[in-house]
């Protein structure tokens, strides 16, 4: 296939978020492109990642089936280190969906919608309408570039430092010994089918998942390597040369997750961003699948009906900034804790079964009037300096909503508002 002339829209990047707005775009009735310097067969996530019911539907994307769907509301169990305090998160609407799978979906949604794909083709620029690409020139009316972390950077983004990096993995393995896989399940009190998360095992923002389902294990890891942290990978990999129940690998994949706040500029003339590309990232579990998809609908929507780009940008600002903001601070915080203070933060009622199941739908959670009554004795209980520092965080926490709704539409008084964003994390 070759470049058509002219577009309305070119999509830099066919992973699950250009993949989606592409298909969202095709259905409305724009002329679209969409490009991907990797083969489509390999473009995008690889691996198994947990997105919710609810973010599907917020998406506009129909929930999976098998073989994409490998797990739905399976318990989860968040243990602090290695235990034994835990909290156990049931019915929270997060399902188990194979990457593959999905990117595939959304690559047939959007040819079947007359949208079209090409892999292997690296953007190397924009000047006005015109998009400079390895396999030639094409117009184009608008750019959206969701090229990921280190793809195409169309447009000026602020630095990611490397404390902001998180370095994921994912794998699954087959079982070898069914019966030291049913040990393993019964050592740590888990089921089946269900999710063990050992969280703080390599820094306060590293996470280890092991489930074991229908004869496989799956395997989820990821810690910041610049606080001087084993990556999610060695992680995996260690924790397999410790479990003689585990065998060979059957797919995953790994990936660098920018977290930090939200990109302060998200358009800019002809050109939009989406996804990693755009800090469109929850910081808290350091997953973008699902918000790429939300902001590709939103970006498409605002598209057909006429909006610019821009138009885009103050709309996903106002709307979903202050909660990704929100949960970036929270980060920040948790990337600060020992499995000790983690543990205490669970004893004292602090980290319980509500805000792990916000934390895994991707909300906001609800004030608890019994909790904020007993606020101020679990604060003390939990030591002070540990007081402190959670006291202060969610006094910004607070702050982030409302300062995200109040994005502005005029460029010049972004980079005010731009600086008083960026005070809340310094």
């Amino acid at each position: 296939m070759t470049l058509p002339e002219r577009v309305d829209l070119c999509v830099v990047g066919a992973g699950t978020a250009g993949a989606a707005l592409a298909g969202h775009a095709a259905l409305r009735g724009m002329r679209v492109l969409c490009l991907d310097r990797r083969a489509l067969h390999t473009a995008g996530a690889r691996w198994v990642n947990g997105v919710s019911r609810a973010d599907f539907d917020a998406a506009g994307i129909p929930q999976p089936q098998a073989p994409e769907l490998r797990g739905a509301d399976t318990a989860f169990h968040l243990v602090a280190g290695r235990g034994p305090e835990r909290v156990t998160v049931r019915g929270h609407g997060v399902l188990e969906v194979d990457m593959r799978h999905l990117v595939e979906r959304l690559h047939r949604r959007a040819e079947e919608a007359g949208a079209a794909l090409l892999g292997q083709v690296r953007v190397h620029g924009v000047s006005d309408r015109r998009v400079s690409t390895s396999a030639g020139v094409v117009e184009a009316d608008v750019v959206a570039d969701a090229s990921g972390l280190r793809g195409a950077s169309l447009l000026p983004s602020r630095s990611v430092p490397p404390t902001d990096i998180c370095a994921a993995a994912q794998a699954v393995h087959r079982v070898c010994d069914a019966a030291g896989a049913r040990a393993f399940l019964d050592a740590h009190a888990v089921g089946e089918d269900e999710t063990l998360c050992f969280s703080g095992v390599a820094g306060g923002y590293s996470i280890l998942n092991v489930r074991v389902a229908h004869g496989e294990v799956g395997l989820l890891a990821g810690s910041i390597p610049a606080d001087g942290h084993a990556s999610g990978r060695r992680l995996i990999a260690d924790f397999v040369a410790e479990q003689s129940w585990i065998g060979e690998p059957v797919f995953g994949g790994q990936r660098p997750i920018p977290l930090g706040l939200p990109q302060p500029v998200l358009a800019h003339g002809r050109i939009a961003r989406l996804g990693d590309s755009a800090g469109q990232v929850f910081s808290a579990h350091g997953s973008g699948i699902a918000p790429g998809m939300v902001a590709a609908r939103l970006l498409a929507e605002t598209l057909a009906a006429g909006g610019a780009p821009d138009t885009y940008a103050v709309r996903w600002m106002r709307t979903h900034g202050g909660l990704f903001a929100s949960y970036d601070l929270f980060r920040r915080f948790s990337q600060r804790l020992s499995p000790v203070e983690l543990r205490t933060l669970m004893r004292v009622g602090l980290l319980d079964e509500a805000s792990a199941a916000a934390g895994l739908a991707q909300v906001l959670p609800t004030p608890n009037a019994a909790l904020l009554a007993r606020l101020p004795q679990a604060l003390w209980a939990s030591g002070g300096a540990l007081a402190t520092s959670l006291a202060a965080t969610v006094s910004k926490m607070a702050l982030a909503v409302p300062l995200y709704r109040a994005y502005p539409q005029s460029a010049p008084l972004r980079r005010a508002w731009t600086r008083a964003a960026e005070s809340l994390v310094r």
